[in-house]
């Protein structure tokens, strides 16, 4: 297999405003990063696909892998999935190392250009959503011969990817790698052997921009009274004492690029993760080993079961950032557009019922809020109670206001002993919205399934 690409040369750490308001490469040592500073000033022949959306998606909907239909696949799956894109002479294609359960960690580099880029996926099992549009720039550049996107990030970048860094624990969808680890509570021990993958590969490629892709939790919202956050980003503290070092600048500038091209598709969506740094945090310590790092979080979006829209949105800001690293132009952005996001506010129930009247069988009916939370957040399946009581001001993604109606549990949902009955706060929530105490009373909306 091909070697990875490797560079001698490093970037010259310069403060971005000491640049010059023009597109500028640093010149001592710094052959690779581009940037432009001044608004005003043209980087190269910038394409539409670094300030619209619009043509980001477009490449994804024209090179979406058919062979990945949802966001549980195994290893395997991903890999025969993508094999023939992995097949056109552009992909360069090795293995890095390999799980604690042997399974074959691989990175893909495309480009020959100067500036050099590490973007890394699915070290947490369960988080597939930039895994999927890995699978589609793969296509789109293995494919999209001529196309003045592709020959800007051929030229310009040498990206290196690893689109599924914790198989292992994919295999199961599950967080943590075989033995239980946090594969990113592990870059300061190094006790897996994804870790030691990823952290010897940045060692050996040291990258200018790194990028650092996951999944969050469903239920994390735009501030506390915002949208469920679709998309969240952070240019990560290198240090305690979370200081704007040259590196983490051209993070956040980067970060600020991403999430101006995000708010035309998703307004109110985009939230700002926490900057906490964090010693055991591969984000963190690839920020504080000189590689430009931003976080890309994606959360969920109404009607999204299997994240594919949100697979689309991540192709688009992938492949946005990217050209704006090609051209230099994320340095005419400004801040503003990260600095402003609100931050990711959690602790949010998937739904909250208020107003209603709780009915259990001979009891009379009881004013309490209910709120619940789905087993799937992202699928909105097995809902489940997490509190009955005063829920007024408590947070939601959903809230149902049924003042002056009545809940009514069915069975299965219920526990029975004697003449009591009991609502079974460990069962799956199945109820029903009704105009009135009695159960043949005109149903509103359903809960849960009863079959």
């Amino acid at each position: 297999m091909t070697p990875l690409f490797s560079r001698t040369a490093r970037v010259a750490v310069l403060p971005l405003l000491l640049l010059p308001a023009a597109c500028a490469t640093p010149r001592a040592g710094g052959a690779g990063v581009r940037t432009c500073i001044d608004a005003s000033t043209s980087c190269g022949s910038a394409s539409a696909n670094a300030s619209d959306i619009e043509g980001g998606l477009a490449v994804a909907a024209r090179y979406r892998v058919g062979a990945i239909t949802t966001r549980r696949f195994t290893h395997d799956e991903f890999w025969r999935a993508v094999a023939p894109s992995l097949a056109d002479s552009a992909l360069r294609s090795e293995e890095i190392g390999q799980s604690l359960l042997g399974r074959s960690i691989r990175a893909v580099t495309f480009g020959h250009g100067p500036t050099t880029v590490l973007l890394w996926s699915q070290m947490h099992g369960d988080e597939s959503t930039a895994t999927m549009a890995l699978a589609d720039i793969f296509r789109y550049l293995a494919e999209a011969r001529g196309d003045s996107l592709r020959e800007r990030l051929m030229s310009g970048l040498t990206v290196t990817f690893v689109p599924m860094l914790n198989p292992d624990g994919a295999e199961l969808f599950q967080r943590q790698n075989a033995v239980g680890i946090d594969v990113n509570r592990d870059a300061r021990r190094l006790s897996t052997p994804e870790a030691r993958a990823l952290k010897g590969l940045r060692d050996r490629l040291e990258p200018d921009f790194g990028f650092n892709l996951h999944d969050q939790n469903a239920r994390t919202r735009v501030g506390r009274d915002g949208e469920q956050a679709a998309i969240a980003l952070l240019a990560p503290a290198s240090g305690p004492d979370r200081g704007w070092t040259p590196g983490r600048t051209r993070a956040r500038l980067l970060a600020s690029t991403i999430a101006r091209l995000l708010q035309a598709e998703i307004p109110g969506r985009v939230a700002k993760y926490d900057d906490t740094f964090n010693p055991r945090a591969f984000g963190d310590l690839i920020q504080q080993w000189g590689t430009s790092t931003v976080l890309i979080e994606s959360g969920a979006l109404p009607d999204d079961p299997q994240k594919q829209r949100l697979r689309a949105i991540n192709v688009a800001a992938i492949l946005g950032a990217l050209d704006a690293i090609a051209t230099g132009s994320y340095g005419a952005t400004g801040s503003a557009a990260y600095d402003d996001l609100p931050f990711n506010q959690g602790g949010a129930s998937d739904v909250i019922v208020l107003g209603a009247r709780i009915v259990l069988p001979g009891r009379a009916p009881i004013l309490a809020d209910v709120a619940l939370n789905y087993d799937d957040a992202v699928a909105r399946t097995g809902p489940r109670v997490r509190e009955i009581g005063d829920l007024e001001g408590a947070v939601a993604i959903d809230t149902v206001h049924a003042d002056g109606q009545f809940l009514h549990f069915h069975p299965n949902s219920l526990v029975e002993r004697g003449t009591g009955r009991w609502i079974d706060l460990d069962a799956l929530a199945v109820f029903d919205i009704r105009r009135g105490p009695e159960p043949s009373s005109e149903l509103v909306r359903s809960f849960g399934s009863n079959r």
